[in-house]
C-alpha cells in the first residue's frame, strides 16, 4: 500500500467489513468520514478511558493491543464498551497484513463484547513495524471505581494466575528456533500458548464483587514494577515473599535461557490486587476457576521489602522491561 491514509475501498474491504460486535451504548460508531464516536450512559454511570500502544513486538499485535487496554479498564473496575484505534503501518505493508491485524482485533473484541467505534489507519514512513494505539472506553457505577492507590496498611497483596505470561509467549514465538535447540517442542508450544491467559477481565469482575481495595494489571516492568507502582500510588510499604509469587516453569526456563529476570518481564494476564482478606478473595477466584495467591502484605511506612527465606532486600523503582533485552 502507498504512504498516506488507507484508501476507502481498503477500509471497507479489510477494516469495516470485520467490525461485527455492537453495543447499545454506542450511538455513533465507525464509518467513512466519521472522526468521532459517541456513547450514551445511564444515570449514575461514569466514563472510564484508557490508552496504550503496542511497540515491543509485531507478533499477534492485534490480539495484544485489545487485551492490554481491556485489562487497564478492568483494573479500575470498569466494564469495557468500545475502542478507538490508531493503526500505523510501514511502507510496503500488504493489504493482507492489515486484514490479519483487523481480524485479530475483531476476534478479541467479540470475545469481550467490545465495539470498534472508530479510529484512523495510515501507511507512514515514520514506523518500521506495525504500531497500534488503542483508546479504550468503559463505564463504571458512580462511587465504584477501583484504583491503584487504594491499598491500605494491613491489606493482603495478591497476584492472579502467573507472572511473565505475556513476555514468555512473545519470546517463545519470536525466538522459537533458538529455544528448540535446547528444549522439547512441547515446552516451547506451551510457552507460546500463554497468550490464552492474557485477559484479566474475569478476575477483575470477581474482585470487584469481593471488596478489593486496589487493582493494577502487571504490564511493563513486570511484577516488581507493578508492586512499586501500587505501593507508591497508595503511600504504603510492602512485605513480599518472593517464593509465593506464582510463576510457570516454562517462564523460568525461557528466562534462564535468555538471562532475563522473570520478575521484571511484561506480565499481562496477571492482576495485582490488595484486599483486607486475601485468603477469602483467593477462594472466590478459585470458585471462578482462576488461580491466585497471597504474596505478602501492605504495611505502614515506605519500606518495600522482598523476602527470600532469610534474605531481605528493598524493592527498586521500575526498570526497562526485560523483554527488550531479548528482542
Amino acid at each position: 500500500m502507498k504512504v498516506g491514509k488507507v484508501p476507502e475501498n481498503v477500509l471497507k474491504r479489510s477494516v469495516f467489513k470485520q467490525i461485527h460486535t455492537k453495543r447499545d451504548e454506542v450511538v455513533l460508531g465507525a464509518g467513512v468520514g466519521e472522526d468521532c464516536a459517541a456513547v450514551k450512559l445511564e444515570d449514575g454511570e461514569i466514563f472510564v478511558v484508557s490508552t496504550d500502544p503496542i511497540t515491543g513486538t509485531a507478533t499477534d499485535i492485534g490480539h495484544l493491543a485489545i487485551h492490554i487496554t481491556m485489562n487497564d479498564l478492568a483494573s479500575s473496575g470498569a466494564t469495557p464498551l468500545g475502542v478507538m484505534l490508531t493503526i500505523l503501518l510501514p511502507e510496503h505493508t500488504q493489504e493482507a497484513e492489515l486484514k490479519e491485524i483487523m481480524g485479530q482485533i475483531a476476534h478479541v473484541c467479540a470475545e469481550v463484547n467490545v465495539q470498534i467505534m472508530g479510529g484512523h489507519t495510515e501507511v507512514t514512513k515514520a514506523v518500521n513495524q506495525p504500531l497500534i494505539n488503542v483508546c479504550g472506553i468503559g463505564k463504571a457505577k458512580a462511587g465504584k471505581l477501583v484504583t491503584t492507590a487504594g491499598a491500605r496498611p494491613g491489606d493482603d497483596i495478591l497476584a492472579s494466575k502467573w507472572i511473565g505470561l505475556e513476555g514468555t509467549s512473545i519470546i517463545a514465538k519470536e525466538k522459537e528456533t533458538e529455544l528448540l535447540a535446547r528444549y522439547p517442542l512441547e515446552l516451547v508450544r506451551t510457552a507460546q500458548g500463554f497468550d490464552k491467559y492474557l485477559s484479566v477481565l474475569p478476575e477483575a469482575a470477581v474482585a470487584v464483587q469481593s471488596g478489593v481495595s486496589a487493582m493494577h494489571d502487571v504490564t511493563e516492568g513486570g511484577i516488581f514494577g507493578a508492586l512499586w507502582e501500587m505501593a507508591e500510588s497508595s503511600g504504603v510499604g510492602l512485605e513480599i515473599d518472593l517464593k509465593k509469587i506464582p510463576i510457570k516453569q516454562e517462564t523460568v526456563e525461557v528466562c534462564e535461557f535468555f538471562h532475563v529476570n522473570p520478575y521484571e518481564l511484561i506480565s499481562s494476564g496477571c492482576m495485582l490486587m490488595s484486599a483486607p482478606d486475601g485468603n477469602a478473595l483467593v477462594r472466590e477466584l478459585a470458585r471462578a476457576g482462576i488461580h491466585a495467591a497471597v504474596i505478602g502484605k501492605a504495611v505502614a511506612g515506605n519500606d518495600r521489602v522482598l523476602c527470600n527465606e532469610e534474605e531481605r532486600r528493598f524493592l527498586e523503582p521500575p526498570k526497562t522491561d526485560e523483554l527488550y533485552k531479548v528482542l
